[in-house]
């Protein structure tokens, strides 16, 4: 018997971890929160910070719910791989994904009661963020090109 929506379980496991990983390695090598190394200098640095909030740090300071949210998300996902019908391949890439960012930044959350950044690219003056961050967002691009490839449904 095969593993229903194996490519979710994948990618969710990929993220989760390499975003755990990542930010482990930051916090070791990175003793005090602020301190930067730039990779190109006044282009893309590694920046630790910490973040009370979401994306951009919006809520901030608002842990509590927000660490809610990412369970609720993760569980209604898991749900959907585990009780849903077979997904198609970006369907499951894309789901896998965003479970496994919402996982990532969730037990952060539930942990350490903030979200480790450290990915900090200053040529345009972006808010830092994390592995987990750009998982959701291959994730929702792997969801839109689904939805490309699905076939309208006709009105009659």
């Amino acid at each position: 018997m095969r593993f229903k929506n194996h490519l979710f379980w994948i990618s969710a496991f990929v993220a989760f971890c390499l975003d755990q990983l990542t930010k482990y390695l930051v916090v070791q090598a990175f003793k005090t929160v602020g301190q930067t190394q730039p990779l190109i200098a006044d282009v893309f640095h590694i920046t630790y910070v910490t973040n009370t909030g979401a994306a951009f740090s919006l809520f901030s300071g608002q842990v509590e719910w927000l660490r809610w949210l990412s369970l609720i998300v993760s569980l209604v996902l898991m749900l959907v791989a585990f009780l849903g019908p077979v997904l198609g391949h970006w369907d499951q890439w894309g789901y896998g994904f965003i479970f496994g960012g919402a996982m990532g930044n969730g037990i952060d959350r539930f942990i350490l009661g903030y979200v480790v950044d450290f990915l900090d690219f200053r040529l345009i003056n972006f808010p830092v963020f994390n592995l987990a961050d750009v998982f959701i967002n291959v994730g929702i691009a792997c969801l839109l090109i689904a939805s490309f490839q699905k076939t309208p449904v006709k009105i009659r």
